[in-house]
């Protein structure tokens, strides 16, 4: 019993360690990092924070529904499969940050901010119909609202909606999904959040200026290492090791 509590705790530790390094690396200077920098940088950070981390979270908890929906298949096949996934991922991230100039992101950048401007207006066409009260502005604003409005407002639900769509089908996506598929989809769950929770925060904390200045091209070539040593290590970890 004691070994069986172990070896599950050990799983667990291993899914956890395994989620929340891919996702940090597939997540810094990704579209939705840009989205909530920039953001934060107009709207109230707290609610930009909310909208973002609720959007993730939900992606993060389908996903991992997606990928233990897999279990039903033999563990064997299901954790090659999984392997040779992370190696494709390594080796594709390490191919594309190779080829990328040392100001790689910009381009993404400017297409967040031309996007947020785009409802920026549509929030603005809002405000003109409905009157000031019924949109939040950004913070310079003077108008007193109550702290519950912030979390119905529609700065967030346009962090919510940007974000999941942005998500979807991205390779963190993806990467949770195959994670769950191979390792204890609690550890993957838990793992997987406080990384976007790390990056988000990261990114409305730090604002623009970290989205200007990190190295899309650096991050890309260390998220492809990782994912190799992931599919490397299961040379060395049997498929009914438990983990």
């Amino acid at each position: 019993s004691e070994e069986s509590a172990d070896k599950t705790n050990l799983g667990f530790i291993h899914a956890f360690v395994a989620a929340i390094s891919v996702i940090i690396v597939s997540e810094l200077g990704d579209k939705t990092f840009f989205i909530a920098a920039i953001m934060a940088m107009r709207y109230n950070r707290l609610t930009v924070l909310a909208g973002a981390m609720l959007a993730l979270g939900l992606m993060t908890c389908l996903s991992v529904l997606f990928g233990y929906a897999t279990t039903v298949i033999p563990r064997v096949y299901t954790y090659y499969v999984s392997t040779a996934l992370f190696a494709i991922f390594g080796i594709r991230m390490l191919r594309e940050g190779l080829k990328m100039s040392p100001d790689e992101g910009q381009e993404e950048l400017e297409e967040v901010q031309a996007e947020i401007k785009k409802k920026d207006e549509e929030l603005q066409r809002t405000k003109l119909l409905n009157g000031p009260g019924d949109v939040e502005s950004g913070p310079g604003t003077t108008i007193p609202q109550k702290k519950w409005l912030h979390f119905i407002s529609p700065i967030f639900v346009q962090a919510f909606t940007l974000t999941f769509l942005a998500e979807w089908g991205d390779r963190s996506q993806l990467t949770t999904i195959v994670l769950a598929a191979r390792e204890d989809p609690y550890g993957v769950a838990v793992g997987g959040t406080v990384g976007h929770c790390l990056c988000t925060g990261l990114a409305v904390i730090g604002g623009r200026m970290i989205a200007q200045k990190i190295s899309v091209r650096t991050v890309t070539i260390i998220g492809g290492i990782v994912f190799l040593a992931f599919a490397f290590s299961a040379l060395f970890i049997s498929p009914d090791s438990g983990f």
